[in-house]
């Protein structure tokens, strides 16, 4: 084993050569072609020719990796579509036209999905094709090479649970999909769509083979043994198999490599900027510690599963997180969205380098993702809540007005924010996306290349230990195991410095989101959760709130919907934007539509569309197995 790990640490090294493969190995033309599940080769250098030597089998697993991290990296990534269209966050760039606070406007088939002012539906199924096609390079070539058995099994359990997760995604993204299990290497229009829980069905195979053959002590930036019985639990989950999920996660929390950190370890986050350094915070806590950039990749983290990578030597500013671009307030703005002081002036500055250096201390956000009041104040219910405490959480009364000319002509230069006068007047015109708070300790990471901040290269975790308690707590939840779901719940509110929940009678799967919703927030992809959920409740007729579903009507009835409207003030109340539309989504918003040029493309097969779209009717019923041909 010893030596397949060497092997592995070797072949590490041609991680960035897996950049060019990420960007030739493509499976669906962003142009929406006739072969948008088939190969295009951009040039003579194919995955059929690239596979020479083991160490194209890495570099193939290296491009899957970086595919994975593409979501959350970059200007308008992807991920901020599950934050949008989830209880937690809304869309908050409402001073341009086109942007997604109406769902039922703008999630169509035949609408623009793949707009970083808007949503990046298109890019999910795109990407997630992408990454199968890379998973399938390996899988088709990995018994090409000569080599030792447990280091062949190894990169095909790598593979498989590249598989795994771009199914997981997709299936409860878009629901039934058309299944592709192999390399495809000639042109293809007769695919179907096949159920959901055949395809899932197949990922738990994959996993729990990638569980027995996958090791843990790999590079960061590679799944782990962890990883795979981590997302084995999820898929264990959507299946309805609540003993295999509690078996499956159990194993990784009691594997004797991971554990939940309690203890400051690795680098004190560094004061940053002018702002903290007068104020003498040092923000030396364990949760800050845990989301530092410089400790999550350490050997000292116990907790982290499986991560991607980035650092300032990738030349692509798509290495770039841009993460406090996307999730702070627009607080900086000078313009028709400015903050005003009591007296009426422009309060704030960006420019880097004034005497309260604000855009240094935080980057200069832009208001995509403002919370609800779910997410901003419901769910924080301990005050000692180290990620809800002052200065990791910071909130818009924690900043000042810092604009370089209210110094010696205004009483308010230094001073904390206001959002309202003397009068009760509002200091600013747009509430939603200029006045929220954020999680500062998590959302930070330095941009040593940028004058105003944005958020520049670093590690980020996809898979923690912390989630695979909450897993198997819902997992007993949905058993009717409460006093179980809330010793593990208990276990990373503890953590936090919360208090231990007592009364088991009042756990339900809401406790199990709030949970999530604190700990794993810009982690999790949240209405990929949410729509799990949702699809277990059709499942297995358990009530919420005294109402039951079924799968037959799960576009009309689904806990998704019903929990954004509980929860979601923004949709619960059709808020108007700043740019007058109407926040706005339907209960088949549950899944996303397929793209329609998807469909049409594929004329010698039907590509299904989900229900509440235009072209449902055109259905044919899905594969219930997948072919053996693909298998």
């Amino acid at each position: 084993m010893n030596a397949i790990m060497n092997t592995i640490v070797k072949k590490t090294r041609f991680f960035v050569t897996g950049l060019v493969l990420a960007t030739v190995l493509l499976v669906i033309p962003c142009s929406c072609n006739k072969e948008f599940l088939s190969p295009k080769p951009l040039s003579i250098f194919t995955p059929e020719n690239a596979m020479t030597s083991v160490a194209s089998l890495y570099n193939a697993l290296a491009a899957c990796d970086i595919q994975i991290r593409e979501e959350i990296y970059g200007d308008a990534p992807a991920y901020l579509t599950e934050l949008m269209f989830s209880d937690l966050c809304v869309e908050g760039m409402n001073d341009n036209p086109g942007t997604n606070q109406n769902a039922t406007l703008m999630v169509t088939p035949t609408a623009n999905l793949n707009n970083g002012n808007g949503n990046r539906i298109l890019w999910h199924i795109e990407n997630a094709y992408r990454g199968l096609r890379n998973a399938h390079v390996v899988i088709d070539a990995v018994n090409n090479f000569e080599m030792e058995e447990a280091e062949r099994n190894t990169i095909l359990g790598m593979a498989y649970f590249h598989r795994a997760m771009r199914y997981y995604r997709l299936t409860h993204q878009f629901g039934d999909v058309p299944y592709v299990g192999k390399n495809i290497t000639s042109p293809r229009l007769d695919f179907y769509s096949t159920k959901r829980e055949a395809i899932l069905r197949k990922m738990k195979q994959d996993l729990e083979f990638a569980v027995q053959w996958v090791p843990d002590n790999v590079d960061r930036g590679r799944p782990t043994k962890g990883a795979c019985g981590h997302l084995l639990t999820k898929i264990n989950l959507a299946l309805g198999e609540f003993d295999d999920a509690i078996a499956s996660a159990s194993a990784v929390i009691n594997s004797g490599v991971y554990a939940l950190m309690r203890e400051p370890f690795g680098v004190v986050p560094q004061e940053e900027g002018n702002y903290f350094s007068s104020r003498g915070i040092v923000r030396d806590d364990v949760v800050a510690r845990l989301h530092w950039f410089a400790n999550k990749h350490i050997p000292a983290n116990k907790e982290v599963l499986y991560m991607v990578n980035s650092n300032e030597d990738l030349p692509s500013s798509r290495a770039d997180l841009q993460i406090m671009r996307q999730a702070l307030p627009f607080w900086s703005k000078t313009a028709a969205k400015q903050l005003y002081t009591p007296d009426g002036r422009p309060g704030m500055s960006d420019q880097a380098g004034r005497e309260i250096d604000l855009v240094r201390s935080f980057g200069r956000g832009i208001g995509r993702t403002p919370p609800t009041v779910y997410h901003a104040f419901e769910i924080w219910d301990d005050p000692n809540d180290l990620r809800h405490k002052r200065y990791n959480w910071m909130r818009m009364e924690d900043l000042v007005y810092n604009h370089q000319d209210l110094k010696g002509s205004s009483p308010y230069y230094g001073q904390p924010l206001q959002l309202h006068d003397a009068d009760g007047r509002v200091l600013t015109t747009d509430t939603i996306g200029n006045w929220y708070g954020w999680p500062h300790y998590k959302l930070y990471t330095p941009d040593p290349r940028r004058v105003q901040p944005q958020g520049g290269a670093g590690d980020w975790y996809i898979f923690r230990l912390a989630e695979t308690y909450l897993l198997r707590a819902e997992a007993y939840w949905w058993k009717g195991q409460p006093e179980e779901a809330m010793a593990d719940i208990n276990e990373v509110r503890t953590r936090a410095h919360c208090a231990p929940y007592t009364d088991a009678s009042q756990v339900d799967i809401g406790t199990v989101l709030s949970e999530r919703a604190r700990e794993l927030y810009w982690e999790e992809p949240r209405r990929t959760e949410l729509t799990r959920i949702a699809f277990i409740f059709a499942q297995t007729g358990k009530p919420f709130n005294g109402k039951t579903y079924s799968l037959p009507a799960f576009g009309t009835s689904n806990f998704y919907y019903d929990w954004l409207m509980e929860k979601n003030n923004f949709f619960r109340d059709n808020i108007v934007a700043f740019n007058g539309q109407t926040y706005e989504i339907q209960p088949y918003h549950v899944l996303w539509p397929i793209p329609q040029p998807m469909i049409d493309a594929n004329t010698l097969g039907v590509i299904n569309q989900n229900f509440g779209y235009d072209g449902y009717g055109n259905n044919v019923p899905p594969l219930d197995q997948i072919p053996a041909e693909e298998l």
